[in-house]
This record gives C-alpha cells, sequence and structure tokens, in this order.
C-alpha cells in the first residue's frame, strides 16, 4: 500500500525481479496496444478541457517512471529530453511546473514518434533499474514500480474514454474498434434487492496487497439498516425517466443538477440522440441504436440523484456498497472482454463489479485517521479530497486486476464523459 512504511530492504530476490520485470512489461505494452487502431492524426486531439490527448497521456505515464524511480533511484541517469519534466508533469506542484492542462491538445511536439522513444528510452532503464544493484531501499522501489504500473492502468481507462469522447464530436463517427458479438439476454424488471441489517461494519483495505493511500485506514462505520439493488439501472428504465418529463422538473434535482441543466441544456445522458424518432449512441464501435437492456451509462452524479428521486429511491453510500461488494468476487465486464462497453443487465444476476462505474451519494473526503505519503507522491490523492463524489465497481473500460472492494474512483458531480451508471439503494 503507498505511504506504508516497511523495513530497509537492501536487495529485491532475483524471482521477484523477473516478475516486476514481466509485470512492468505487460502494462507498459497495453497502453501501446489501446492507441494501435489510432493514426496519428487522433493522438493529438483534446476535445475538451476534461481530456487530454493521447499521445500525452503516452508521456505523462512514462514521465511518472522517470521522475519518481529513475532520478531518486538510477544513478548517472540523464533525463531524456530536458523540456518533458514540464511538458508532461500533470499536477505535481511540488515537483516543478507543468503545462497548462486546458492547452494539452496545442502541443504538436513532440511527435508520437518521439513520445514512443521516450517510452522506450524510460523503459530500457527502468528494466536496468529493477535487474541492477542501484544501493537504494529496495521496498520503495518495488512499492513505486507497482503504483506507476496502477498509474499507468489508470491513464489506460481515461485513454479509452478521451478516445471515446474526441470520436463522438466528429461527424463522421469514427469506429475505434468494430463492435463485438453480443448474446440475447432478458434484463427483467425485478433489480433483486439484498437486505442488510443495522450493524457496525468495517471497510477500507485491510493491508497486503496493493491498495492507494485512499483506500485505508480501515475502520469501522454504523450503517443502518438497508437495501441495494442487485443490478445496474437500464437504458430503458432511464429512458422512462426522460419520457415522464425527468429533466424538465425542478423538483428532482440538486440545485447545482437544475443550474447544470439549464445551462448545458441537458435533456438525455451524454452520447444519446434521437434520429427518426428514436435513441441512438455513441459508442467506441461507432454510432448504435440504443439498447434499453444495457446499463444507462455517461450520466453525472446530478443525474443519477434526481433519477432515483423520481424512483422513490435513493443512491448508495460508499460504505453500503463495499459491505456487499466483500461478498462477491471480482467479476463483470471488463476491459479485457474487449466489448468498450457495458453489456446487457442479465435476469437474475446479481453482478457488482464492471460495466459502468457506479456512483455513490458519499463526498470524496479522507478517511479517519488517514494521512497522505510524505514528499511529492502526497499530491497523488489527497489533494483531491474536496468538491467530488465517489464511485465504486469499476467498468468495461476498467482492468479486471486493477480492481477490488475497496477501490475508490471519484469525479466531480457533473461529469459524465467517464462510463458510469446507477444501482439504486433504500
Amino acid at each position: 500500500m503507498l505511504g506504508t512504511p516497511q523495513a530497509k530492504q537492501e536487495t529485491l530476490p532475483r524471482a521477484d525481479r523477473r516478475l516486476l520485470a514481466t509485470r512492468y512489461a505487460e502494462v507498459r505494452a497495453q497502453s501501446l496496444e489501446i492507441c494501435r487502431p489510432l493514426v496519428v492524426e487522433d493522438h493529438v486531439i483534446q476535445s475538451m478541457p476534461d481530456t487530454s490527448p493521447p499521445k500525452w497521456h503516452l508521456a505523462h505515464v512514462t514521465w511518472f517512471f522517470e521522475n519518481f524511480l529513475l532520478l531518486p533511484f538510477l544513478g548517472g541517469y540523464r533525463v531524456h529530453h530536458s523540456a518533458y519534466g514540464h511538458l508532461f508533469n500533470s499536477y505535481y506542484e511540488s515537483v516543478g511546473r507543468f503545462f497548462p492542462r486546458l492547452q494539452r491538445g496545442l502541443l504538436s511536439r513532440p511527435t508520437v514518434e518521439q513520445v514512443r522513444r521516450y517510452r522506450e528510452h524510460v523503459d530500457r532503464h527502468m528494466l536496468d533499474l529493477i535487474d541492477g544493484d542501484s544501493g537504494g531501499d529496495w521496498n520503495e522501489i518495488a512499492e513505486r514500480v507497482v503504483l506507476g504500473l496502477n498509474h499507468e492502468q489508470q491513464h489506460q481507462e481515461l485513454l479509452l474514454t478521451d478516445i471515446k469522447h474526441a470520436f463522438s464530436i466528429n461527424p463522421l463517427r469514427p469506429v475505434y474498434r468494430e463492435r463485438a458479438g453480443v448474446e440475447d439476454t432478458e434484463s427483467g424488471r425485478d433489480p433483486g434487492w439484498s437486505a442488510w441489517p443495522a450493524g457496525v461494519y468495517e471497510i477500507g483495505h485491510e493491508g497486503g496487497g496493493f491498495a492507494f493511500d485512499n483506500e485505508g485506514p480501515r475502520h469501522r462505520v454504523y450503517l443502518n439498516a438497508f437495501r441495494l439493488a442487485g443490478r445496474l439501472t437500464t437504458n430503458a428504465e432511464f429512458q422512462e425517466f426522460i419520457e415522464a418529463g425527468g429533466y424538465e422538473n425542478p423538483a428532482l434535482w440538486l440545485s447545482q443538477g437544475w443550474q447544470t441543466v439549464q445551462e448545458k441544456s441537458w435533456r438525455a445522458p451524454l452520447y444519446w440522440e434521437k434520429i427518426d424518432g428514436a435513441w441512438w449512441t455513441m459508442t467506441l464501435s461507432g454510432l448504435r441504436r440504443l439498447d434499453g437492456r444495457e446499463p444507462v451509462c455517461h450520466v453525472s452524479l446530478l443525474e443519477a440523484d434526481a433519477y432515483a428521486r423520481w424512483r422513490g429511491k435513493r443512491l448508495p453510500t460508499e460504505a453500503e456498497w463495499e459491505v456487499v461488494a466483500r461478498t462477491q468476487p471480482v467479476a463483470g465486464n471488463f476491459v479485457e472482454s474487449g466489448r468498450f462497453h457495458p453489456l446487457p443487465v442479465r435476469a437474475g444476476a446479481s453482478q457488482i463489479f464492471g460495466d459502468v462505474w457506479e456512483w455513490t451519494q458519499s463526498s470524496y473526503s479522507p478517511y479517519p485517521g488517514y494521512h497522505p505519503p510524505a514528499g511529492a507522491l502526497g499530491e497523488y490523492n489527497g489533494k483531491f479530497m474536496a468538491s467530488q463524489y465517489v464511485l465504486r465497481g469499476g467498468s468495461c473500460a476498467s482492468p479486471a486486476g486493477h480492481l477490488r472492494a475497496t477501490y475508490r474512483n471519484f469525479f466531480y458531480p457533473a461529469d459524465r464523459w467517464q462510463f458510469t451508471g446507477i444501482r439504486l439503494a433504500e
């Protein structure tokens, strides 16, 4: 777990180094695989302030390894390019200045090929670090490598969501990957509620294995009796909300939500559009007729909250969600399926991971006793614990091995370009 102090280890066993090097190579290769269907021009698009060009993602995750591992631990290492620390630092104030996020799409240079050479340069030296004798604290080195790989996996999901947004604003409706086959399923109307008694529960990471610092410390919470829906809210169900005038009824909305609906003219989830009286949606496989059986996707917290209120329900707290998730395996529709889209909800299925990130009503705040790690890595999570809300469960763009019941994702209430959906509670 990031930030957990351990005794200094002078070396790392050879078998552990081989495993670490193999894992490093696998994760780094996956980022390039995600970008393989793109042409050079696709790599430089920044379609809105919240997204980043694919080229920037590829370079930033590389800068992370260079800055937090090679420079402090590999003796004699020289940076690949003196300007890259400025161009590809995301938000680490204690490391130095960074290029404005809003202007990342203005960077035609370095070229995509130059960014790839940057990755190759850092990868060679990272393998030298893992295989060599740096004389440093090997516990710290290994922990930072694992953190860097999990960081890159986060950006792999962002790569897919940012590519989708960029393609969505293109009138040509580009196809990132052809659609994988979907078997016929019956969704059913019954959400299959699970009931949980009032009591004291423990949540948070238990230690052992990797976790981000914001997942701990483990602590006790008291929960009133609650019920959680066994399945996600579907497109068909959300369409009922639209047809009932949900986007025109201020009584259903939080103040910020109603203001946002008016300012941005929201009338449906992101990527929904009506063509000849029927709803269609943009996907990474191009424009498709909306499937009512699929989980509703690309909704903000504000929309999720309004929908839940319209149904006479509410969103779960993150503690309620985690208590239920701990009883189920981390299994579902993740990025490995190659679908890059939520699957239709199965009748009678109780599945809490995958398909879409699930909004909770919990603000993103520190757990009792939380302290960010010392140094620049303390900026990874803790500095963002204000004005955002927690999502749980992972999505169809998340790597399966990246997730666990304690994983806390977080976004602003109006964000909806991520694969975000709804699970009701009461």
